[in-house]
């Protein structure tokens, strides 16, 4: 298996068996640890963590909010500048949420960098 998907498999698991005890930064610590085991190169820190966690959030997202179609979501949406389009709510949250779980990759491949270095 590559390292790529194992990398985007193992940050999903790790997100969503996080994000069943802690809050939204779970993914964060999830990124985070992924990478600091399972080490890419160049550009793939930062895109592989963050499709991950934007398909885990939308998915964990649309899950939550079908199941009481999607009244807060619609409520939410209106308050912000996005027309009531729960869809749109769900999909800027997975872009805030990929943006922290790459950020916190790059922390984590900077961390196996040093720990490899001292070795």
């Amino acid at each position: 298996m590559s390292k790529n998907i194992l990398h985007f498999i193992v940050t999903i698991i790790l997100a969503y068996i996080l994000s069943l005890v802690l809050p939204w930064w779970s993914v964060m610590i999830a990124a985070t640890v992924t990478a600091l085991f399972i080490p890419l190169k160049k550009a793939a820190v930062f895109f592989i963590p963050f499709f991950a966690i934007l398909l885990f959030w939308f998915v964990y997202s649309y899950i939550l909010s079908s199941s009481n179609d999607f009244i807060l979501a619609k409520r939410i949406a209106i308050l912000l500048p996005l027309g009531g389009n729960p869809y749109i709510l769900m999909l800027v949250t997975s872009i805030i949420g990929g943006l922290a779980a790459s950020v916190s990759a790059i922390f984590g491949k900077q961390l196996n960098s040093i720990i490899t270095e001292k070795k």
